[in-house]
């Protein structure tokens, strides 16, 4: 089963509005529509468009949508973030007929609901169980792999009355999705505590903190360095190798640069939802040796001759 971008399906940002998105799904349903399109595969496009605009055009499922985006990429196989399960036929409830639409819609939404056909809808009588959030601390190297994050947490337990009785400790593997910042909530849906009297589980959020770096500050998608380099190597230039994420850049450092200075390095920041990396800053740094001989001190003397340099001179 395949993922489906219904954003880009419509030929929209997934921050677009209702409005938008209706009208760029009408837009392709009068271009398409089998009736009157001669287009070569204008019926499956048709059914595409349509298929978007039903998981789009409600508030509930769109937020449901979105929070199974963040694993998916258009036109490739799906897997769920951990716990995940399809629903399937006849796991909505909402009494729409899905029967046109695809396999991955109808994992998200379901198919036919019970009250279809003038039926009614099975209402469950018990409780939703509660909600879990917790921080995720998550090294910024982490952001860049594919691998999996083991999550440990505790659930509350809770008795036929509702009354909390104990907690049990759950663990989860947690693929980070591309493109998280710092403070993103991720919600995994029916990873919190169980329900009541057969309501649905609540869900996980995760509060996205990224662990404090050694070399490296964060700005949005770009990260910053701090270069030290000696006196002589901004007034001459130099060649140095700059540590990143992935492993290390010459960055060519032209005479003349200043102290403060800033220098970018497209590619080599973080990534963001568009699976784009940003810049690394590469902020210089000047650093006076720590100590002198006599001779040292002889030599920036005749410097301070030579150069005729008054730093000052529009203070």
């Amino acid at each position: 089963m395949d993922f489906k971008d219904y954003y880009k399906i419509l030929g929209v940002e997934p921050t677009a509005d209702d409005k938008t998105i209706k009208a760029a799904y009408r837009k392709l349903a009068r271009k398409y529509h089998p009736d009157v399109s001669k287009e070569k595969d204008a019926e499956a496009k048709f059914k595409d468009a349509s298929e978007a605009y039903e998981a789009l055009k409600s508030a509930d499922k769109r937020a449901e949508y979105d929070d199974l985006r963040k694993y998916g990429q258009h036109g490739q196989p799906f897997q769920g973030p951990p716990g995940w399960q399809g629903r399937g036929a006849g796991g909505f409830g909402g009494g729409q007929d899905t029967g046109d639409f695809s396999d991955f819609f109808s994992s998200i939404f379901g198919g036919r609901g019970p009250g279809f056909d003038g039926g009614q809808s099975r209402r469950s009588t018990g409780r939703r169980g509660q909600d879990v959030e917790m921080e995720l601390p998550v090294f910024l190297e982490e952001t860049l792999s594919n691998e999996s994050k083991k999550v440990s947490f505790q659930v509350p337990q809770y008795n036929a009355a509702g009354q909390h009785v104990s907690n049990t400790s759950k663990s989860l593997n947690v693929k980070i999705p591309a493109g998280v910042a710092d403070g993103e909530r991720i919600r995994l849906k029916g990873q919190g505590a169980p329900g009541v009297g057969g309501g649905a589980n609540g869900d996980l959020y995760l509060i996205i903190r990224f662990a404090p770096h050694p070399k490296y500050d964060v700005e949005g998608e770009n990260l910053i360095i701090t270069l030290p380099l000696a006196p002589w190597e901004l007034a001459l230039g130099t060649e140095v190798a700059v540590p990143t994420l992935t492993g290390r850049i010459n960055l060519k450092v032209p005479a003349g640069s200043q102290n403060g200075q800033r220098m970018r390095a497209k590619g080599h920041g973080l990534m963001n939802k568009a699976g784009e990396r940003g810049y690394l800053f590469v902020q210089l740094k000047a650093v006076m040796p720590k100590t002198s001989d006599d001779e040292v001190k002889a030599l920036w003397q005749e410097l301070a001759k030579k150069a005729a340099f008054n730093p000052r001179e529009n203070f």
